[in-house]
């Protein structure tokens, strides 16, 4: 065998150095690792190495060590050994004569050294080596003569320093980091290090609140590594979640977590990553109140850093599962006297700085329980022990601190110094919300205020003060709709998104009407619809909030109407009727008797709609449904009788009560009803600007069977309308004519998806319009008419945040939308709006002329008139 000289040993190991370094970055530690071994063998095969080869020899041990120390510990994660390694690696670097090259080296290893300090969170020790490192790569790059090719470590240096500014909440000094290496990185075309910092500069706009921003940097660094061809880091998927739980959004988190875990369990070496993707998955299942799969994943997460070593991680689970073992004694209202020790000592044992935010947690955890345990002092000597949030802490630690103020001075008998405490929490959420993008995120964001709001609520029930408890209701629930909404427009981006999602999803109906397989489509549509779903959360911009409505405004406007606010607390249902001047609080018994009564009957309203339904599964059907009217009837509004007397009504709904068609029940047929979300909502649109547009656009999709003669019917009533039917009808022709329109009618099939709201659709010639589309209409029509299926049905989020079509469009700024609750056969829905527009010819009132149309067959009509009327 022919022997090799050593300088192509020296390059064979550089070689094997930089393949260690590629496959580390696909996460195969171990491989790295074998392959640094092998190289550092055939070094130490040279040895003793001939003068003029010594250098080179040298440097390319050192590189080889360093990183070879680097890898270990990542394994191993033991921090003392990595930095002993690094101080020999040192040790080396010194008997090195030339002092650029030194200088090259030494930055490498100061790095390296800041990257390990960073690890186990000793962050203000880790700026001191990063800060070396800049020194000593300054000196070097004065000193090359071509130093671009070698501009990577600079950039690297930067972004880790930015990170760790970062972590300490340097906002301004961190900003200056990133932006920096990444200009530098952009500048030296070092694509996948622009990428990485961007995303750190993700991580700074969530820390600061900023979630569109973080969304959208987490976006655009996606898609950077993938234009790259390089694989997408786990890390980086990970800060997507958090920033869908930093929003409210656990539903989508925990959908994005799933998706990872199962890409990440199909690869070898992973324990690591499988555990930071569990213990985020724990937090979604918490904050979506899954206690077991909480538990599952909390507990998974821990066995796999116990394998690892990382004690950071295991604190994190602990303090997931704790958690949830809190909740569920919290709930039940049987307190372990040994659970409030468990979390002190959690507290006690977690290691610090790094967990400082979870020990206190786990001190507030303590406080909750000792508070229902009656053990005040202890609780109060606790609370002393949890710093006060600093600019960068997360809005669950300040909201957590708040609601423990508040019980505690419950606790004491200062309710008084409680709502103060609630008050000012909800104003820090308030801040939180202003700063979020689409109305995702912005209805999302009140599930962090949930228990506070609850608090609110059942303290001032508990005093059966009604004006209060309106005022509490309003500052509580349906907060997106104080938002004025801006008109800018969709984003291009995203339109095109959607426009793709809408293609595919032709492409699928074509498909199976020809029998031909639809799997693979249907994949693609998935995820298209995920791609544009993220896209929403940080296109999507809102104006300025608008005050919430006061009492006295509520009043002057109803004039002779009357408005009904129902909520719930616990399971005690109440209602809150402001009329003829007066705001009378009413209970109305079971919460959860009247939800099942609201579904139930959805359900039978669902089984009516067909057209043909034979006539005995029809009166059988049609038993239940009236029963279950009736039920309601005798619950909600019976009860109210002498409050509400006559008057035309306005209802804000709660929770399940938003399924209701109110028209169905029998003591409100033919009575005008109107359904917003809020009282702000409902003045918001009864204050609402009347434009001098006039133009009416009539809109028929496809496969309709009555829709014909509707819409002929309706040219009697519009002579000049707009009407767009057959090939027509496309999206993009339907929008631009809606836009700035006095009223858009639909026929149309359409379908709500509760899951992914916003994309609730309507079927037209070229496929489906979809919410999102609508909530970024211009200038939206004044009254929307769907003669289409469930397109006034909401996804409900807490707080009563009603999410939908057309919750969209009421957001956007139309005024009234008429559409059905659940399913209408074409012939019934055909009919109704025939009496509908003739009743609007006479009524000129929308919920006026809805409560005839209803009233003629009002179980096959379940329409109902959101906004005002």
């Amino acid at each position: 065998m022919t022997k090799l000289d050593p300088s192509e040993i020296i390059d064979r190991v550089r070689k094997l150095q930089q393949t260690a370094s590629d496959v580390s970055c696909l996460g195969r530690f171990h491989e790295g690792v074998r392959l640094l071994r092998k190289g550092m063998g055939l070094l130490d095969a040279m040895y003793p190495v001939e003068p003029e080869h010594h250098t080179d020899w040298i440097v390319t041990r050192i590189r080889l060590s360093s990183t070879l120390v680097a890898l270990t510990s990542e394994i191993t994660g033991d921090f003392k050994a990595g930095l002993a390694g690094l101080n020999d690696v040192r040790l080396l670097i010194n008997g090195v004569a030339d002092p650029v090259v030194r200088a090259e080296l030494s930055a490498a290893l100061e790095h390296n050294y800041g990257a390990r300090l960073m690890s186990v969170g000793r962050n203000e020790e880790s700026l001191e080596y990063f800060g070396a490192s800049m020194e000593h790569r300054r000196y070097w790059l004065d000193h090359t003569p071509e130093p671009e090719p070698r501009m990577v470590g600079l950039v690297q240096t930067l972004a880790a320093r930015g990170w760790v500014h970062t972590k300490l909440g340097n906002v301004t000094q961190a900003r200056e980091d990133l932006n920096r290496a990444v200009e530098l990185a952009e500048k030296f075309e070092l694509r996948a290090d622009a990428a990485d910092g961007r995303r750190f500069l993700g991580t700074l706009a969530l820390r600061t609140g900023d979630v569109p921003e973080a969304l959208r940097l987490y976006e655009v660094s996606e898609r950077s590594y993938r234009a790259l061809d390089l694989v997408v880091p786990s890390q980086l998927r990970l800060e997507q979640a958090e920033a869908l739980l930093a929003a409210g959004l656990a539903g989508e988190a925990g959908e994005h977590l799933d998706d990872l875990m199962t890409t990440m369990q199909s690869q070898p070496s992973v324990t690591r990553e499988l555990a930071y993707i569990e213990l985020h998955r724990a937090e979604a299942a918490l904050m979506a109140d899954d206690l077991a799969l909480a538990r599952q994943m909390a507990g998974s997460a821990r066995r796999r850093m116990l394998k690892v070593g990382c004690q950071t991680c295991v604190g994190n689970a602990k303090i997931i599962g704790l958690q949830a073992d809190v909740r569920e004694a919290l709930r039940s209202g049987e307190i372990p006297a040994a659970l409030p020790h468990r979390a002190i000592r959690t507290a006690e044992t977690l290691p610090v700085p790094r967990l400082t935010e979870q020990a206190a947690t786990a001190r507030m955890l303590a406080v909750r329980l000792d508070i229902r345990r009656g053990n005040l002092k202890r609780a109060v000597e606790t609370l002393r022990k949890v710093p006060r949030p600093g600019q960068l802490t997360p809005i669950d630690y300040r909201m957590l601190r708040r609601l423990c103020r508040a019980e505690l001075a419950v606790a004491h008998g200062d309710r008084a110094k409680a709502l103060t405490e609630i008050r000012s929490g909800l104003t820090e959420l308030d801040a939180v919300r202003d700063r979020m993008g689409g109305l995702d995120l912005v209805s999302g964001t009140a599930l962090h205020g949930q228990e506070l709001a609850d608090l609110a609520v059942k303290l001032v029930l508990e005093r059966n003060d009604a004006r209060r408890l309106f005022v509490w209701l309003e500052r509580t629930r349906a907060q997106t709709y104080r938002y004025e909404p801006l008109s800018a427009g969709t984003d291009p981006e995203l339109a095109a998104r959607v426009a793709e999602v809408r293609g595919l999803g032709q492409a699928i109906q074509e498909a199976q009407h020809d029998g031909h397989p639809i799997a693979g489509l249907r994949a693609k549509y998935n995820e298209r619809l995920r791609e544009a779903q993220r896209l929403g959360w940080h296109t999507g911009r809102w104006g300025r909030p608008r005050p919430v409505a006061g009492l006295d405004e509520v009043v002057a406007r109803l004039g002779d109407r009357a408005m009904v606010s129902f909520a719930a607390s616990g399971d005690e249902l109440v209602a809150v009727v402001v009329a003829g001047g007066e705001c009378r609080l009413v209970r109305l018994g079971s919460a959860g008797a009247a939800a099942e009564s609201a579904r139930v009957l959805n359900v039978d309203l669902d089984a009516l709609a067909p057209d043909n339904l034979p006539e005995r599964l029809a009166e059988v059907v049609m038993t239940s449904a009236r029963k279950q009217a009736d039920k309601l009837d005798t619950q909600l509004i019976q009860p109210l009788a002498d409050c509400i007397g006559d008057r035309e009504l306005v209802i804000v709904p709660t929770g399940p009560l938003y399924a209701v068609p109110w028209g169905v029940l029998p003591g409100l047929r033919g009575r005008p009803t109107v359904v917003a979300p809020s009282a702000t909502a409902w003045l918001a649109a009864e204050l609402t600007k009347s434009s001098r547009a006039r133009k009416i656009v009539l809109v028929r999709g496809p496969g309709l069977a009555g829709a014909r003669g509707e819409l002929e019917k309706l040219t009697t009533h519009y002579r000049t309308a707009t009407t767009m039917t057959g090939a027509k009808a496309t999206v993009k022709s339907v929008l631009r004519a809606m836009d700035g329109a006095k009223l858009a009618h639909f026929a149309a099939h359409g379908a709500h998806e509760p899951e992914n709201a916003l994309f609730s659709r309507l079927e037209l010639a070229d496929g489906a319009l979809f919410g999102h589309e609508m909530a970024g209409l211009r200038q939206p029509p004044r009254q929307v008419v769907f003669a289409a299926c469930e397109l006034a049905m909401n996804r409900i989020r807490p707080g009563d945040e009603a999410l939908g079509f057309a919750s969209a469009l009421l957001a956007s700024g139309s005024r009234t939308v008429i559409a059905p609750l659940s399913r209408v056969g074409d012939l019934a829905s055909a009919a109704a709006m025939d009496d509908y527009y003739r009743a609007l010819a006479v009524r000129e009132s929308p919920a006026l002329a809805l409560a005839d149309a209803i009233a003629v067959d009002p179980f096959r009509r379940p329409f109902v008139c959101l906004g005002a009327g």
